[in-house]
């Protein structure tokens, strides 16, 4: 056995190597649209993230990736005030979206989830037709819209599902595949003009062919909006991210509960060919997580 240990820690395993995409030369973290300061989020007692400081630059792909339990669904939940739906949650610290704090008094977190959409780990059609999924956004918050049709159209379009769908859109949602349902969401989140789509592991429920499809429109969704993701699979982040942000959890010393809190975030091809941690070293080439 300790002969197996000797050689087993001084040939250690080979880092995987994960090809970032190319983006081109991007721009330093300057352009911001949303970003969170020294934000805590709590369910209770228990603080699940903490001090976090991120900054999401427009029409860039951001991934938060990391182990399971490092709070990556809680932050980008946080982002347009989804935990509020949760009992006990409350964030402590700042979210700024086009310059103001989406937590001060008086902000409506219906229009801040309007503006900030959100695409959820699975496909959730409503028990609508395709056209009324899609047109449902604009009815309830009462936009103002010239023609509905055009919109429902529009918004089909952008998430690359429009020449699929355009001869049944008074067929029921459910009637498509997951990968189609998933796109129709992307097309929901699209149809009340968002400025930002945070994603939940939008393809973890997905097939290799559906995922791609996903990721492609990714590329294409970056030109009009500014995109989070979350993802487990770290060649998705680095086959779509601009940048990368990653998190581990920290055991508390006095009660043991595993905190979230953010290690080292830069562009995604420094995170994954070049990275300054050795937690996320150890992450990226699969000694832990």
């Amino acid at each position: 056995m300790s002969d197996t240990t000797t050689q087993s820690s001084s040939s250690p395993e080979p880092r995987p190597h994960f090809h970032a995409a190319n983006h081109g030369n991007l721009p330093p973290v300057s352009n911001q649209l949303l970003g969170c300061e020294d934000l805590d989020v709590y369910y209770g007692a228990f603080r699940a993230v903490t001090e976090v400081d991120l900054e999401f630059n427009r029409n860039e792909i951001t991934a938060l990736i990391g182990p399971s339990g490092c709070g990556k669904s809680t932050l980008l939940r946080s982002l347009n005030r989804m935990n509020d739906l949760i009992d006990g949650a409350r964030v402590e610290g700042t979210v700024n979206f086009m310059g103001q704090n989406i937590y001060a008094k008086g902000v409506d977190p219906i229009e801040v989830r309007r503006r900030i959409g959100m695409v959820f780990q699975k496909p959730n059609p409503f028990p609508k037709s395709i056209y009324d999924n899609i047109a449902y956004g604009p009815r309830v918050t009462g936009m103002s819209v010239s023609s509905m049709d055009d919109l429902v159209e529009e918004s089909l379009t952008k998430a690359a599902l429009w020449s699929e769908v355009k001869d049944k859109l008074k067929a029921p949602a459910f009637g498509l595949s997951g990968g189609q349902q998933q796109r129709m969401c992307i097309a929901r989140t699209i149809a009340v003009k968002p400025e930002v789509i945070l994603m939940d592991e939008p393809c973890s429920a997905l097939d290799p062919i559906a995922t791609m499809r996903i990721e492609d429109l990714m590329h294409e969704l970056r030109e009009d909006f500014t995109i989070v993701i979350v993802t487990h699979n770290m060649q998705q982040a680095a086959r779509v991210a601009d940048r990368t942000a990653f998190f581990t959890a920290h055991a508390e010393e006095t009660t043991g509960n595993r905190t979230g809190v953010l290690v080292e975030f830069d562009r995604t091809a420094e995170i994954f060919e070049n990275p300054k941690d050795k937690r996320t070293e150890d992450y990226i080439s699969g000694r832990f997580g």
